[in-house]
């Protein structure tokens, strides 16, 4: 027997998990959340621990591993994207920072046709109604304080963050109490969603609490191969569960499964670019250009450096000291692993050209790559920085008819003239705060890339070689008008274009990528599609000022020193 629910969400991570909730507020109407990784157990420490982060990327486990396909303009480099291959998906994999983005962020998004209901002001919201800001105070009106997700800030207690703010200042740039509020540009602590020394996903913050309603089915283990379509209208998908398949129709589908499977799925059922399709035995349901392409995201690097004092985090991460750190966190929640470490950094201009923040700093008081390899020496630091909003786009394309074969993904990362500056002024920029008096009784030298890095040509190279992903991937499916050729979702519906009862509602939907972590924007994203998939009247603007350089005064919002 095919069952049907009013609602099928396919993915149960940051977005699947919000719709999930908020799909089944009612209490009337059904909903499937399919997920096809597997459950996110209480006991799992790699996905509880905050500080265990870099555990779970590359495990089979926890990761569906994908990988881009030889970057063009990175020396054929294949660059590694990690995507949660577990329930709450990258929320209970990721580095758990939490960056709105900045007000024009959302300007951009609104100035396009169609796009004016995703300005700042119908945003901002979705935003507070989504968190529980616990470190801003009651009357900030630009942070939520009842949401389901609970954010810590900082607390960047460790002597090198407070070194790092100070050079920030010594270099010419300005501190900020709050990178999420009235001003983003500057320095100071970051938000994460950690919460009690322990990792919130967006899965533990929506779902694990709602899991008794009886209108809401969650299936783990779930792998959906295609949407259904009686000619354009979906009707349904298809799904694999322990080497069973299963039917189930659905009132509407909504795809939740990121900007890599989103569009995947949707060429695998027929929408997309019709000519594509048909080259892999594909009949197309709809010719819809725009899905796949769009493809965005940030790249980063590692700046690291030796510390000269025995103040870093770096000796928790040999083997012997893990027994004891895991047992503090076990025992109490508390130590070097009830944090993410990514406690604080900042965002500026790195030239007059732009409106805003186009770099982004993440300051770690502990030198180690994501994968977990430590750099050689007793004590470091780096500092995380690259471009925000780069003029590069890339494109994502299935190989096969085959569901379970990754897709071909080239992101064309250092391609444009504008990437490739920005490239140069991130380490230029990195370099000089670090060179700043309030940073000098710790340096203790560059490690990576170290001093024979100086050129442009040099940096470029280094950059071509070193960089990673920031885990990013965006804007696959882009929201627009159907009068734009490229757009795939339409802004006030969130419906697919040119079929029915199918919708979009994750980070592929974003049209630009926003200049911070996009876990906060992805969750903002749901929670209004969530508004706009039942027809509810979205919550109203909430016209207020925010700093703008050049128009607001220099020192507004600043912390004062």
């Amino acid at each position: 027997m095919t069952e049907t629910y009013d609602y099928v969400v396919v993915g149960g991570g940051s977005a699947g998990s919000i719709l999930g909730n908020r799909l089944s507020e009612d209490g009337e109407k059904s909903v499937l959340v399919l997920e096809a990784g597997r459950k996110d157990y209480a006991w799992d420490l790699l996905i509880q621990m905050p500080a265990a982060l870099m555990f779970p990327s590359g495990n089979r486990f926890y990761d569906w591993s994908y990988e881009s396909d030889p970057e063009p303009y990175m020396g054929g480099r294949r660059i590694p994207h990690a995507r949660g291959k577990v329930l709450g998906g990258s929320s209970s994999i990721n580095g758990m920072i939490f960056q709105r983005g900045n007000p024009l962020d959302y300007e951009r998004w609104g100035a396009d046709d169609g796009m004016e209901n995703w300005n700042f002001a119908s945003c901002l919201p979705y935003f507070k109604k989504m968190e529980s800001a616990l470190a801003s105070e009651k009357d900030d009106e630009f942070r939520g304080h009842d949401g389901p997700l609970k954010l810590e800030r900082g607390p960047a207690k460790n002597p090198l963050f407070e070194a790092f703010f100070d050079s920030a200042v010594e270099a010419g740039y300005s501190r900020t109490p709050d990178v999420n509020g009235y001003r983003q540009e500057g320095f100071g602590p970051f938000d994460k969603h950690v919460y009690n020394g322990r990792r919130l996903s967006a899965s533990r913050a929506y779902l694990h609490p709602v899991m008794n309603r009886e209108n809401l089915t969650v299936t783990t283990g779930a792998f959906v191969s295609s949407v259904n379509f009686d000619g354009k209208r979906a009707t349904g998908v298809t799904y694999t569960k322990g080497g069973k398949t299963y039917q189930v129709n659905a009132g509407e589908v909504v795809l939740a499964g990121g900007a890599i499977n989103t569009p995947q799925l949707l060429q695998l059922s027929g929408v997309g670019n019709a000519e594509h399709l048909r080259s892999l035995d594909i009949e197309p349901v709809v010719d819809l250009p725009g899905v796949g392409e769009n493809l965005q995201d940030h790249l980063e690097t590692y700046i690291q450096y030796k510390c000269s004092k025995p103040v870093s985090e770096q000796p928790n991460l040999n083997y012997a000291k893990m027994p004891w750190i895991g047992l503090q966190w076990l025992l109490g929640r508390k130590g070097a692993a009830a944090t993410n470490h990514f406690e604080g950094g900042g965002f500026v201009r790195s030239n007059e050209d732009v409106e805003y923040p186009n770099l982004m700093f993440h300051f770690l008081p502990v030198a180690v790559r994501y994968d977990g390899k430590k750099a050689d020496t007793k004590h470091g630091f780096q500092v995380h920085v690259g471009p925000m909003y780069s003029d590069a786009r890339g494109s994502l394309k299935i190989k096969s008819k085959d569901p379970k074969e990754h897709p071909s993904m080239v992101y064309n990362y250092l391609s444009t003239e504008q990437d490739r500056r920005e490239w140069i002024e991130a380490v230029r920029i990195s370099r000089e705060i670090m060179d700043q008096p309030s940073m000098a009784p710790y340096n203790g030298g560059e490690i990576s890339p170290g001093t024979a890095v100086q050129t442009d040509e040099e940096i470029l190279d280094w950059v071509a070689k070193d960089a990673e992903t920031a885990l990013h991937p965006s804007c696959t499916a882009k929201m627009g008008p159907a009068t734009d050729p490229m757009a795939v979702v339409d802004p006030e519906t969130m419906k697919v274009h040119g079929v029915e009862n199918l919708r979009v509602a994750d980070a592929s939907a974003m049209p630009y990528v926003t200049n911070g972590n996009i876990h906060a924007p992805v969750l903002m994203l749901a929670e209004k599609a969530a508004d706009l998939i039942q027809g509810k009247k979205p919550l109203a603007p909430i016209e207020i000022d925010y700093y703008r350089h050049g128009v607001s005064p220099a020192d507004a919002g600043t912390v004062k020193n």
